[in-house]
């Protein structure tokens, strides 16, 4: 099970790069890395684009067409993964309240495609099987990722309750920022 995530942005309503902003004492991106290797998944690849940074126990891929979107993002990181990798959790740099116990659930739920729910909404991580890699890659486009592949095939998506493992607020702005650092 390999581990992806997403960390090329330039965080333009935020005013940074998002990988690079701290959190309770830890870079958004190895908090990521950390999230998707603590919950099983090896290797872990990170996708970088507006900000170029060393990232300790995982594979780095630069993504030159980041400003398109997180689509492109997600076909990078599609494309760079091993052969061997049987399937990936994806995972978004900006949900720093996520915990590994998520990345268990997709894991153990034992689905080819799964999506984390909290209060019975869809959001992150995701888990993609192989066989999927392709059709998710050819919908991935804009900042749409996994998301529009998952709304063309309803009946292949297993819904996973992770509210257990912790809270996918994300930050996108300075205000988010705040927000999470006054809870941490």
């Amino acid at each position: 099970m390999a581990g992806l995530l997403l960390a090329a942005g330039e965080g333009a309503r935020l005013g940074r790069p998002k990988a690079l902003v701290e959190y309770a004492g830890e870079r958004l991106v190895e908090r990521g890395v950390r999230l998707l290797a603590e919950g099983g998944c090896h290797p872990v690849v990170v996708v970088l684009g507006a900000a170029t940074v060393q990232v300790r126990g995982a594979v780095t891929v630069c993504n030159p067409a980041w400003a398109t979107g997180m689509g492109s993002s997600l076909r990078a990181g599609l494309a760079a993964l091993p052969e061997q990798a049987e399937a990936v959790v994806v995972a978004l740099v900006d949900q720093p309240l996520i915990g590994p116990g998520a990345v268990r659930a997709l894991i153990d739920s034992g689905a080819e495609l799964a999506v984390a729910t909290y209060g019975g909404r869809r959001r992150n991580p995701v888990l993609i099987g192989r066989r999927h890699f392709a059709g998710v890659a050819e919908l991935a486009v804009g900042d749409v990722g996994a998301r529009a592949y998952m709304k063309a095939h309803p009946e292949l998506v297993t819904e996973v309750p992770c509210d257990a493992h912790g809270d996918p607020a994300d930050i996108d702005t300075p205000a988010d920022l705040e927000r999470l650092r006054l809870r941490a």
